[in-house]
């Protein structure tokens, strides 16, 4: 997404939200929706990055602790002249795998310890690269925001239900008409603006993984391993935060397995036809090495946590 599409995106959800904060509460519900919605969007931009990797009891690793995942994002990281991001392992059986941060410089990468085990190098290098193209593309911002907003209209019209229907629907400009509207419609369109917008940057960011680690085809069986796996095996902290299943490279909710409106991923099936499609125009000698050797640039060495190979 360019700059203008993420201007025009997060105007419309603070407009959106405005017109809710309307609804309720005619000129001075959207003044104070307004307030709550630019504060919303400058907390998000600050800190949506460390609450998200706390939810997920995500785990800091350095080149010592995982040397062979942490040098395959770093040299990921490099061919798409990005800054080294922070790099994450979480201990979740699903394979799979997201990025976050407000933009490349303050950026991270973070993958489950089922994917680390299920895919080969090559698979972990597409998905790693799927991931630093949704951060080159500054994704993670733009949905880590429409995110917030989208669950704070959520609130607003449960608010509308509950409490708008008596002495706060006096300042409402169509009564329980009103209540009702927002109740129902407000919610719905943000999900759909935050499902649509994450449709279209999971193709965007399997392109520019593609183009990133030069094996599309090793991305689309990375993405067919992932579909499987997130289907066999519960994410018990996305279970319990729903809102963040967009972030994810596949769905981690046992949900929304096709291309339809309320999808947070487009079809895997479709997203591996297009990477398919892709692979002709690929040369082989351009491809990232997924077994070249790493080293570390860093100072002493520390007695790591190291379970296995990935960390």
């Amino acid at each position: 997404m360019n700059t203008f599409k993420v201007g025009l995106l997060l105007a419309a959800m603070t407009a959106l939200f405005m017109a809710v904060g309307y609804m309720l509460g005619a000129e001075q519900g959207m003044a104070i929706a307004f307030m709550v919605a630019v504060g919303m969007n400058v907390f998000a931009y600050w800190n949506s990055d460390k609450v998200v990797l706390r939810m997920y009891n995500a785990r800091q690793i350095g080149p010592h602790d995982a040397p062979e995942f942490h040098g395959i994002v770093a040299q990921l990281a490099a061919r798409a002249g990005l800054p080294m991001p922070k790099v994450y392992i979480i201990e979740n059986d699903q394979p799979n795998a997201f990025a976050t941060g407000r933009n490349p410089e303050n950026a991270a990468v973070a993958a489950t310890t089922g994917l680390l085990r299920m895919l080969t190098r090559d698979e972990i290098a597409g998905v790693m690269a799927h991931e630093l193209a949704h951060v080159k593309n500054r994704d993670t911002l733009v949905m880590t925001i429409t995110a917030t907003l989208a669950g704070a209209i959520g609130m607003l019209a449960n608010f509308a239900m509950f409490f708008g229907g008596g002495r706060g629907s006096r300042n409402n400009p169509l009564g329980i008409v009103g209540v009702l509207l927002v109740a129902i419609l407000a919610p719905l369109a943000a999900t759909l603006v935050q499902l649509a917008i994450s449709r279209t940057r999971e193709y965007g960011a399997d392109a520019g993984g593609a183009a990133i680690s030069g094996h599309p085809l090793a991305l689309a069986s990375a993405l067919a391993k992932l579909e499987q796996g997130s289907k066999r095996i519960d994410n018990h902290a996305a279970e319990a935060n729903p809102a963040t299943a967009h972030m994810f490279i596949v769905n981690p909710l046992h949900a929304n397995a096709t291309d339809s409106l309320f999808a947070t991923h487009p079809a895997t099936r479709n997203r591996i036809a297009r990477l398919q499609d892709m692979a002709g125009g690929f040369d082989p000698g351009s491809a990232f090495n997924s077994s070249q050797d790493y080293e570390p640039q860093t100072t002493p060495h520390r007695p790591p946590h190291r379970p296995g190979p990935w960390g």
